[in-house]
């Protein structure tokens, strides 16, 4: 080999340092744009104007009106009416026709004294009265992870793009080497179909990425009824920490305890028990208090004697009555019996229901506090690889340099060392997301939880340059 294709080979070398650097040229001057929206924001968003959260607020409404209406059956009723009547009478012997018309007015008030149904009934209505609340309420909770999923989803989705991004580039540089190098004799042409399919590979990932930021974006907006140009992003800084208590048993005691889905079946339970209590007081009797006032004419009425109503006398006749009255039901027809047996299956069915939800929220929490402490260390330890895949990069480079490695194994790792990053920031994300999730099956997330998240969250964030840590640029530059 001539000495002027050693100094091309040196040359070439060089330019691969530089161009194939980890990261090179990721730091973009950006235009200035309006202040990004936080986490906080999103949710006090969500909280006015989500569809579904509104529909939830109404439904417990709705159902809290089932109180006062079976209440309503134990309190006395006043009706009144009134009455007009017309009558014509014939005789035949002697032959003489009368005709009489009069009006009466009633009011009757009752007071119901024993109604065991009624009681029943509003002990189960008040039961689904706080199911429907505790159902509000964890809707409520369920806003606050859906808010979080939204927006560390679209932060997650972007962070992927911008890495996607870069990737692209650093493979459309290496492209451009590999034909460079057939150009200059360095390479074969496999070389350069290599590196033509990763940078094409890379391109159509970086558009699928593109896509899953905009249906990020539409998620938000869908959840939000609000735009957002821009979001705040998660600082790399954040601490990683494992959950506090550490005790997968203390958090299955207080998801069993507080968890509000858990607790509004309970409810749920409770109400189908009244509700067989006032079917099988259907067979029982029933006693009402009634007092009745009537007046009008003595015709209408019917009343006073015959002597009376002959001779046409059309005075105005009142009457007052008060009693007991008692009602025994003996035979409905089965009905009674029949909804006794459909109340007992339904209260059979939420036993089962209760049961098998309980199960899954012992499930789910301990699945949770396991994922979260695998998940604290799964930061950190993608984090490391990112150190590691760097230093791949460069003995690859320099491997290239020396003669024992070719652009194929550069091109490698550069895909992996992206690979690497990926992995580290959905590791971050999930993480977060664990953590409410957690705290959700044990009933005790809160609005001040996506609070403490806006203190480690970055104004000017911008992903194509904080989708890694920071100090990982300055680690290769020193080097």
């Amino acid at each position: 080999m001539t000495e002027s294709m050693h100094l091309s080979r040196r040359a070439l070398a060089g330019c691969l340092l530089i161009l194939l650097s980890p990261f090179a040229g990721l730091v973009r001057a950006t235009e200035p744009q309006a202040m990004p929206s936080d986490l906080w924001r999103v949710y006090q968003d969500a909280r006015h104007n989500n569809s579904e959260l509104a529909a939830a607020r109404a439904d417990q409404a709705a159902r809290a009106e089932a109180v006062p209406q079976a209440r309503a059956g134990l309190l006395p009723t006043l009706s009144a009416s009134a009455e007009h009547n017309g009558t014509s009478t014939s005789l035949q012997q002697p032959r003489q026709a009368t005709r009489r018309s009069g009006t009466s007015y009633q009011a009757v008030l009752n007071q119901p004294v024993f109604r065991a149904e009624r009681w029943f009934g509003l002990k189960a209505a008040e039961a689904e009265d706080q199911q429907a609340m505790l159902e509000l309420a964890a809707a409520e909770q369920k806003l606050m992870l859906d808010s979080a999923q939204a927006y560390f989803g679209l932060l997650k989705a972007q962070d992927a793009l911008a890495a996607a991004t870069a990737e692209e580039a650093a493979l459309k540089r290496q492209l451009a080497l590999a034909q460079r190098g057939l150009q200059l004799g360095l390479s074969d042409r496999t070389d350069v179909l290599q590196a033509a399919a990763g940078h094409d590979t890379a391109q159509a990932n970086r558009i699928v990425a593109r896509k899953r930021t905009d249906d990020a974006f539409e998620a938000l907006d869908t959840l939000t009824h609000q735009q957002y140009p821009a979001l705040q992003g998660l600082r790399h800084d954040m601490p990683v920490l494992l959950p506090e208590p550490n005790d997968a048993r203390r958090w299955v005691d207080s998801a069993v305890r507080q968890n509000l889905t858990l607790q509004a079946s309970q409810y749920a339970l409770e109400a189908t028990q009244q509700t067989l209590k006032a079917r099988k007081a259907g067979h029982a009797p029933t006693l009402d208090a009634v007092l009745r006032y009537q007046v009008g004419d003595n015709d209408n009425l019917g009343y006073g004697n015959s002597d009376i109503r002959g001779s046409g006398y059309g005075g105005n006749v009142q009457q007052r009555s008060v009693g007991l009255q008692l009602n025994i039901p003996l035979f409905s027809g089965g009905q009674t019996s029949s909804q006794v047996r459909e109340a007992y299956q339904r209260m059979s069915q939420r036993e089962s229901l209760n049961d098998n939800l309980r199960r899954q929220v012992v499930e789910q929490t301990r699945n949770l506090h396991r994922g979260l402490n695998s998940g604290a260390d799964q930061v950190r330890a993608r984090r490391q690889s990112i150190i590691s895949n760097q230093g791949a990069v460069l003995a690859s480079q320099l491997g290239l340099q020396v003669g024992t490695r070719n652009i194929v194994d550069v091109l490698e790792a550069q895909r992996q060392l992206y690979n690497a990053v990926r992995q580290y920031n959905d590791s971050r994300y999930d993480y977060i997301l664990d953590t409410l999730r957690l705290k959700q099956a044990a009933g005790t997330l809160s609005p001040e939880d996506l609070k403490a998240l806006c203190d480690y969250l970055k104004a000017d964030y911008d992903p194509d340059r904080d989708f890694l840590p920071p100090e990982f640029p300055r680690r290769l530059a020193a080097r």
